[in-house]
């Protein structure tokens, strides 16, 4: 454990190096920050931090700058004596923003990745919430032409689906209405297990003159039940990373950006560690990724009534003002909590 001092000198370091992204020396401290020790004694202290890991030295410079090992003590110490801050306007404000462009909990999330990476100024990463055994709700088929049906789908935890449906041949519209009121007669309540187990030639004989159409639409259905489970992903603010000067390197920011821009592994990463913690933060090498050792990630969780249903978060260069934003990812969290609730309430509602 260090001593008070070396805490305090570490700590300006950070919050210095945070500032200025340039590597900081003894004199730097001295002028910016009141630590009642004179430049010689921080200089000291610089070094034994060098030599307790805390602190490394880049190539031809006398200034040092922070070790992963220095960002992990300094956001323990957060987590474990600073409770985050909530902003009343301000969540207002997001609360606002997120709440007047999201009319569905899928756009909610895309939504809330872009607002949070304009906020932030970082790359945003969000999953869309994981309903498994979500059921139908409603469904209704919209002619679009004469051989083509809109096919729009509503489950009970507020997720819409779009399919369009090609026909063989034309049929009037007042035929579409009773196939969807068929459809939900059989189906509304149903889980995707249950979908093919309802459906039987049984029953599809009350309704017999339209067995093709129902046979073509029956496979849609499962598979936007069978979307609905599935993990989406939101990213925005990709090129974000160009904006910093740790990523001046073209190939670095390529080796970042495409990580991001694979889905199945930026998943992976976010659901790595369980959906159990409300804040979590990864830290440089940490992160198991080589595309990503230089980078830290921020992530919070959102929730269906007390069940944690999703994630969303920030990531970018290991320097970054951990305090600040763990604030505003807080304030994500409870507001976009919030808004699904008043989402779901709404369709149970309806």
């Amino acid at each position: 454990m260090l001593d008070d001092r070396k805490l305090r000198v570490l700590y300006a370091i950070i919050n210095s190096y945070v500032n200025s992204a340039e590597p900081i020396g003894s004199r730097t401290i001295t002028k910016q920050y009141d630590l009642g020790v004179s430049s010689a004694t921080i200089r000291n202290e610089m070094s034994d931090l060098e030599e307790l890991g805390y602190l490394n030295k880049p190539h031809s410079s006398s200034g040092r700058v922070p070790s992963d090992k220095a960002y992990r003590l300094y956001v323990d110490e957060i987590l474990k004596k600073k409770k985050p801050k909530i902003d009343l306007i301000k969540k207002d404000e997001i609360k606002r923003i997120l709440a007047r462009e999201s009319r569905e909990i899928e756009q909610l999330i895309q939504n809330s990745a872009k607002v949070l990476s304009s906020i932030t100024s970082y790359t945003a990463l969000a999953i869309s919430p994981q309903l498994k055994g979500s059921r139908i709700k409603h469904i209704q088929l919209i002619p679009i032409d004469n051989l083509q049906i809109l096919m729009v789908l509503v489950t009970n935890t507020g997720v819409v689906k779009n399919s369009i449906f090609k026909l063989n041949k034309a049929i009037p519209e007042e035929q579409t209405i009773i196939i969807s009121n068929f459809l939900n007669d059989k189906l509304k309540g149903l889980s995707i297990d249950e979908i093919g187990e309802e459906i039987s030639d049984g029953i599809i004989r009350e309704i017999y003159d339209y067995k093709t159409i129902i046979d073509g639409i029956i496979p849609i259905i499962s598979q936007s039940m069978d979307d609905v489970d599935n993990v989406d992903l939101y990213a925005d603010g990709i090129t974000k990373i160009l904006d910093f000067p740790e990523y001046r390197d073209l190939e670095k920011a390529k080796s970042f950006i495409s990580f991001i821009e694979d889905k199945d592994l930026v998943v992976e990463l976010l659901l790595n560690n369980s959906l159990s913690q409300d804040i979590e933060i990864t830290i440089g090498n940490e992160n198991i990724y080589d595309a990503i050792k230089d980078c830290s990630l921020i992530t919070t969780t959102y929730k269906l009534g007390n069940k944690t249903i999703g994630k969303i978060g920030i990531i970018g260069p290991t320097r970054m003002d951990y305090l600040a934003l763990m604030n505003i990812m807080h304030l994500f969290s409870v507001n976009i909590t919030e808004i699904i609730n008043m989402l779901m309430s709404k369709h149970i509602s309806k």
